[in-house]
This record gives structure tokens, sequence and C-alpha cells, in this order.
């Protein structure tokens, strides 16, 4: 699944640099996640590394976009090769 930001972000740019898949964007009023890039870092690192840097804890879990380990590794590869 991909994550969301909660509207408690505080706009710190924390996360922004550590999306490797460059999924987390500035929105109107706070950061955002671009759903089709998001792979909660799956191919690249065991965790997200978005949550583990937020100090607000406000990034979770998307709920209308839920996915698989396979799945996020599918759009994983999906994205690497675009970038190729």
């Amino acid at each position: 699944m991909a994550l969301l930001i909660t509207d408690k972000c505080i706009n710190c740019d924390m996360c922004l640099p550590e999306c490797p898949n460059e999924a987390i964007y500035e929105g109107d009023k706070i950061y955002e996640i671009d759903v089709n890039r998001c792979t909660e870092c799956v191919g690249f690192y065991d965790h997200q590394t978005c949550i583990a840097v937020c100090p607000i804890e406000c990034i979770m879990p998307h709920p209308e976009h839920r996915e698989t380990q396979e799945q996020l590794m599918e759009k994983f590869k999906g994205l690497n090769l675009f970038k190729a």
C-alpha cells in the first residue's frame, strides 16, 4: 500500500529527501505522497524511511491504496525500468 501524510504535517522537510522513489512532493498546504510512485521503500530498504524520520509521526498507510509486498515490488521494478 502507499503511504499518506496526514494534515498534522508541519512541513519540516525531513521526509522529502528520504524518499528513494521521489514520491513525496510539496502540496498546497502540506507534503503529499504520489501513490503511483510510493512503494513503501520496497526494493530499497527494509523499512519506510519517511516514517523513520518524521518527528511528529504524521505518515501512515493509505487506507485507499492497499498493496501486497509482491505488488509493491512489481511497482518498484516498473519505476526502476522507467528511470533506466
